[in-house]
This record gives C-alpha cells, structure tokens and sequence, in this order.
C-alpha cells in the first residue's frame, strides 16, 4: 500500500469508535462520511459535498451529539444511519431525504448515565440492528421502498452499552450464526437472525472493551482497549488466536468481505492490514500480517477498506480535517 490522495473535509474527525463510513457502490468511486460533533460530513461519490445535523433538539444549544454513521447496504435498498444521543436517524443512500427517526426512551433520571445509540448493521435482508447505550439492540424491519420501518424487536441480552454490531459478510459454517454483538465490557454474543433473532451463544469479556468488531466466514475479529485483536470461532465460541495489534486502544476494525483482508487502527496512530484465513488441513483459524501504516502524531478514529476486495483503505483520525487514502 502507499499513500494516495486526501480528502478535504470541512470539519475534522471526533474521536469516536468507527468514525468513517464508507459506500462502495459498484462501478463507481466511493462516498464517504465522518461524524464531528453534532455534524456529519459528506463527501459524495455524485454532487457536492454535504453535511446533516444531528435532530431531537428543541433548540440550537441542545444539539444531540453524533456517536456514528454508517451506510446500511441492504438488497432492496442502501440507507444512510446516524446514532446519536436523542436517537436513530435513517437517510436515502445520498443523505438528501429523511426516511425514519426513532427517538430513544431517556428516563427521567439521567445524571447517572448517558443515553445514546451506537453499532449499526444490516442484518439478514431487510433488518438494520442498532446499539444503545443501555445495552439492547434495537431491530428495524426496512421494507423495499418507502417509509414504513417498525420496530420488529429489542434484544435485551447485554448489561452494558453496545459498541459495535457486525453482520456476516462471507459464508457462515453450519449454526455459526450471522450477527456479532459487542459491549463495553467486551462481552459478544452470536445472534441468527431471522423472523425472530435467537441467541446462539455469549463470548464474556475479560475486563476490557470490545471497541470493534468484525464477522467473516464464521470467524469473530474483535478488537479492544487493550490494543489486541482477538479471533473466535463463531459456532462453538472458541478462541482461535490473540495478537497484541497495537500498543494503545484500537478504535476501528474493517474486513475485506472477498480476501478476508482485516483492517485495524487505534491511537497509537498505527494502521495494520492482516489476511485471515482457515487452514485447509486442520480447519484452525489463522492470521497473518501484511502491512503496517504509521500515520504519524494522529489518533486514528476511522479506518475502512474501500473495496471489496481490500486493494484501498481510508483513514481518518481525531482534529484531522482530512480523509487519508491509501
């Protein structure tokens, strides 16, 4: 890999986990978004570059915050998803027209704890799965055109906020499951979804953050505060591998859904590209690196390929105002 060009954005980055969301649509350049503060900025693979505010605010001093966005690719449809502290904001793939707002429930006692969502992903043809920070998972049922999204379910199975959400991007082994939920305290669960989501099986956590997770052919890559990437084997739950990636708190993992390419960044301003892959002989689960990154004096809060294929990745990084491309 070798550095490419930069992408101007009008505001730099927060520092928030995933903080860039990327679209690949087919025979044509990607778009891309990055959340700072109460705005997400848009830089679009058609037209100008744009930007939507956060909405549940009565008035302009009390904004929502933004905690992230991303593009939820589903057959019917792609739809553009904000979270943020008031609620869940869907977008045609291009921003321009809102499509559903959910507001969250905020309980009358807040001072203790702060409500938010966080983790999006499309999930098994026509749901998009989105965390909140009392721990549930909110499901949207998304009809092929127009507005009508439900609420079909709540999944109540974790007891700490949700960081990230991850749908299968390969072919899942026999009940491994198609859906990866992760929370603050690095507990996952395995979800098959479905009419109705059934819990197929819990990984807990070992006393650090699962700031990111990613879902591949039945192979979890997760990773934490603790800056190591950890591999399970979705059907049994298995650990399969544990590398120390980075020296500081990995914000943003990403996989390359036809090479099983794996893309990682945290603040100790590294990006790593590894190859995942499953021994023919032996079935066991196994990792290898490929490249290192150094993208210097940044805190890397995003990191995403840019094809399917993991040939292209961007970076962006907090107070950068700037996407970075290799």
């Amino acid at each position: 890999y070798r550095r490419e060009r930069s992408l101007a954005l009008r505001n730099s980055s927060s520092a928030l986990y995933n903080n860039l969301a990327v679209l690949c649509p087919p025979a044509r350049p990607p778009a891309f978004g990055a959340v700072h503060g109460t705005i997400l900025s848009l830089l679009g693979s058609e037209g100008p570059p744009r930007q939507l505010q956060a909405r549940g605010g009565g008035s302009a001093l009390s904004t929502p915050l933004l905690t992230q966005a991303a593009w939820c690719v589903l057959p019917a449809r792609v739809l553009l998803v904000l979270t943020s502290q008031r609620g869940v904001q869907m977008y045609d793939s291009d921003g321009s027209t809102m499509v559903f707002w959910h507001a969250l429930d905020i309980p009358e006692h807040t001072a203790a704890h702060s409500v938010f969502a966080r983790g999006i992903a499309a999930a098994g043809g026509r749901f998009i799965c989105v965390g909140t920070s009392s721990g549930a998972v909110l499901v949207f049922d998304i009809p092929p055109k127009g507005t009508n999204v439900t609420l079909n379910e709540v999944l109540e199975q974790h007891r700490d906020p949700i960081t990230d959400i991850a749908a299968e991007q390969g072919q899942a082994p026999d009940g491994a499951g198609d859906l990866v939920t992760a929370d603050d305290s690095g507990t996952l669960c395995l979800w098959s979804t479905g009419e109705e989501f059934t819990l197929l099986g819990q990984i807990p956590g070992s006393g650090s953050t699962c700031s990111s997770v990613t879902l591949w052919n039945g192979i979890v890559a997760a990773g934490y505060g603790n800056g190591q990437i950890r591999l399970w084997e979705a059907g049994s739950g298995r650990i399969c591998a544990q590398v120390s990636a980075h020296a500081r708190w990995i914000y943003a993992l990403d996989l390359a859904p036809l090479t099983g390419k794996l893309l990682s960044g945290a603040e100790d301003s590294f990006v790593h590209v590894w190859k995942l892959s499953r021994n023919l002989d032996t079935d066991d689960i196994e990792i290898q690196h490929c490249h290192a990154e150094c993208v210097t004096d940044t805190q890397v809060c995003g990191a995403r390929f840019c094809d399917p294929a993991g040939d292209t990745f961007a970076v962006t990084g907090y107070d950068l105002s700037e996407i970075l491309c290799y």
